[in-house]
């Protein structure tokens, strides 16, 4: 049977222009198929204020749930309540996935960032994770990255569970195939959408054949 890959958004760091960004989703979701958009307001700075990361997700998420997109909060199952977002994605400092999951409930999304470990992921697949996510594969500017993850452990992760794996880090069309050959079950993509040099209509689509011609 084929195996099933899906792309991941995840937005900018920063917004400076909120109504140019929601275009720019909206030509996103115009350009092929999205499973999930996580809203990811942080910097080397810090995260954005609760007020911006509310303000931003109030214009975006009914545009994700028009086109049938999971609308994700990064780091905060408190503010994922509050608007209404269909889940929450964790990092490893962040709110556990054990109390992400007793604040939204049974039916909500919740991820868990695991870099290179395979000792997290399946701690988090323990503690109730609907995904883990794996990376950085590729250097990235979007983000510190602790750790660079190989292929391998993609294929590792198939053997060894049936629960989703995520690929993350500086991924772009033209390097997605591998990881999609490897297992992984999204591809999330940043700055490889929304920088590029055709719009973000046009990277969704060169990412959807990507992963289709793996």
């Amino acid at each position: 049977m084929r195996h099933e890959c899906r792309l991941y958004l995840i937005s900018p760091p920063r917004i400076d222009d909120l109504p140019a960004l929601h275009e720019a989703f909206a030509r996103a979701l115009g350009g092929g198929d999205v499973a999930c958009m996580q809203l990811r307001l942080k910097t080397a700075q810090g995260p954005a204020s609760d007020e911006d990361i509310l303000y931003a997700a109030e214009a975006l998420a009914p545009l994700a749930r028009a086109h049938d997109v999971a609308f994700l909060i990064n780091d905060r199952p408190d503010l994922a309540i509050k608007c209404g977002a269909d889940g929450v994605h964790v990092g490893q400092s962040d709110a556990s996935c054990k109390n992400a999951r007793a604040m939204l409930g049974d039916d909500a999304t919740v991820g868990v960032t695991c870099h290179d470990s395979r000792h997290l992921a399946l701690l988090a697949g323990e503690a109730g994770a609907d995904y883990v996510a794996f990376g950085a594969f590729f250097p990235t500017q979007t983000k510190d990255a602790p750790a660079r993850a190989e292929t391998s452990l993609l294929e590792w992760w198939g053997y060894a569970t049936t629960l989703p794996c995520v690929a993350i880090g500086g991924i772009t069309p033209e390097n997605c195939g591998g990881l999609v050959r490897a297992g992984a079950d999204f591809i999330a993509a940043s700055s490889a959408v929304w920088d590029h040099a055709a719009g973000p209509g046009a990277a969704v689509a060169a990412f959807n054949a990507a992963i289709e011609d793996a």
